[in-house]
């Protein structure tokens, strides 16, 4: 069928507005006049002139192609239309009006005449340059994420290996060692929500303090925030001076107070004051353990200022003095509310947990936490159900009798919602043990105890057993 006159036209302003909306620009090598056509849309992407240009053998071409990807571009670009009579490439180009290098896609077709001669070549171009920024930003942001993990798995087995050296048995090196890795996830967990920007003291001291003896610590002073690394030092040294607080001090009667003040120093410091009043009388120390060696000189010099300790008879009275290196501006993306370990609604069990006779299911992707939970509910009594790894392989497993659960929130990307639907159909509790730090409650909307990562697995077992007891 012939088209009307007016389908020309039709198909111009179809082909117009698919080059417009791909953000294309088209050109055509006119080889027999040896001329470039350039189109307004390309020499907008190109900044090449419109209209017609010498193509000088198509050396025009290449001309603007950045040195370095110069003769890769033209082997490519010539061997492709050799062999197939099209080519795609991708490479730098150096803008001709400003002088810009940018990231280039073209795509040609080489047209031959009734006699097999090449006659033009008819192409369009893209600027990609977004998306090799987007490659650039996302390798440099996994270059960050690998230094911060193996500065963290540096700094935890530096812990490790420091309070194993200054704790005479197993249960009070794992004891220390736990209380000291969720002081660093805390600090992380602010950071994290802060896009690693910074942390604002009030929120490390409600994380350390906020659920410790309800009533008897007070914190307070102007919004400050510190670099992640200052953030970690501060949070370590709260949860020492905490733990020594409630072990001997302030805290470890009903009468004692806590109060942790700061003050912004002219040059940009700070400077916070930890008080300890109401308490047993106070006597110094007559050894050194690794908390009285953190704050003495880690905290200080991660703060890049310094640390005074006082073992005053009515209670312990500290300075923590900071460089103004250690202060940051206020993040773009801060929590709204501190983010306190109160939120972790299981608390540490007070003696052993009997969970004989019971069946628990494990759900965990990550093989050592798994082996972990497995170890320590067989400990203590339960009979375990897998451990479940992936989710095709938890839901495989609830066909059998189950008097409890425990739930990693997130299965390798997959969310563990259709598990816990599955449990809470048929009645059957459930605890969620996960590294995410939601401050709203349960993951996913769960009426469910809740254990944040990292944890001990007897406060795991303690959890499971109230459950199972319906507290």
């Amino acid at each position: 069928m012939a088209k009307t006159a007016s389908e020309p036209n039709l198909d111009r302003e179809r082909l117009e507005l698919a080059l417009q909306s791909a953000r294309l620009g088209e050109y055509e090598w006119d080889m027999v006049r040896d001329i470039f056509r350039i189109s307004a849309r390309m020499s907008a992407i190109t900044g090449l002139p419109q209209g017609d240009l010498d193509a000088e053998k198509g050396e025009a071409l290449y001309r603007g192609v950045h040195p370095e990807d110069r003769e890769t571009t033209r082997k490519t670009m010539e061997a492709s239309m050799r062999a197939t009579g099209r080519f795609e490439t991708e490479y730098r180009r150096i803008r001709e009006d400003d002088g810009r290098t940018v990231w280039m896609r073209s795509s040609g077709l080489l047209v031959r005449d009734d006699d097999g001669r090449p006659v033009r070549v008819c192409g369009v171009v893209q600027d990609v340059s977004d998306n090799h920024l987007e490659d650039d930003r996302r390798r440099t942001l996994m270059g960050e994420l690998d230094h911060r993990v193996k500065n963290v798995l540096a700094t935890v087995q530096a812990l490790a290996f420091q309070t194993a050296k200054r704790t005479t048995s197993l249960d009070s090196f794992l004891a220390t060692f736990a209380g000291r890795l969720k002081a660093m996830g805390s600090a992380n967990e602010l950071l994290t929500a802060a896009r690693w920007r910074g942390a604002a003291i009030a929120h490390l001291a409600a994380a350390e303090l906020g659920g410790l003896a309800p009533g008897q610590t007070r914190w307070e002073g102007p919004e400050l925030f510190l670099t992640p690394r200052a953030a970690n030092a501060l949070s370590l040294a709260l949860h020492e001076l905490a733990t020594n607080a409630v072990k001997f001090g302030a805290l470890s009667v009903e009468s004692g107070r806590v109060e942790v003040r700061w003050t912004r120093l002219a040059d940009g410091g700070f400077e916070l004051f930890w008080t300890e009043t109401g308490g047993p009388p106070v006597n110094p120390p007559t050894r050194r353990g690794f908390g009285s060696t953190l704050l003495a000189q880690v905290t200080g010099r991660e703060l890049n200022g310094e640390t005074e300790v006082e073992y005053r008879r009515a209670g312990v009275r500290v300075r923590l003095r900071a460089s103004p290196a250690a202060v940051v501006a206020r993040p773009e993306t801060v929590p709204e509310a501190p983010v306190r370990q109160a939120i972790e609604t299981v608390s540490a069990p007070t003696g052993p947990t009997d969970l004989t006779g019971s069946r628990v299911l494990i759900v965990e992707d990550a093989v050592l936490l798994a082996l972990e939970l497995e170890t320590g509910l067989s400990e203590a009594g339960a009979e375990v159900i897998g451990p479940a790894y992936e989710l095709s392989e938890a839901m495989a497993l609830l066909n059998q009798r189950i008097d409890a659960a425990v739930l990693d929130a997130n299965l390798n990307g997959l969310s563990v919602t259709p598990v816990a639907e599955a449990l809470a159909a048929r009645g059957i509790p459930f605890v969620f043990a996960t590294g995410y730090g939601d401050a709203g409650g349960a993951p996913l909307g769960f009426d469910a105890p809740i254990i944040r990562k990292p944890y001990d697995v007897t406060q795991v077992a303690a959890a499971v057993a109230a459950v199972l007891r319906g507290v």
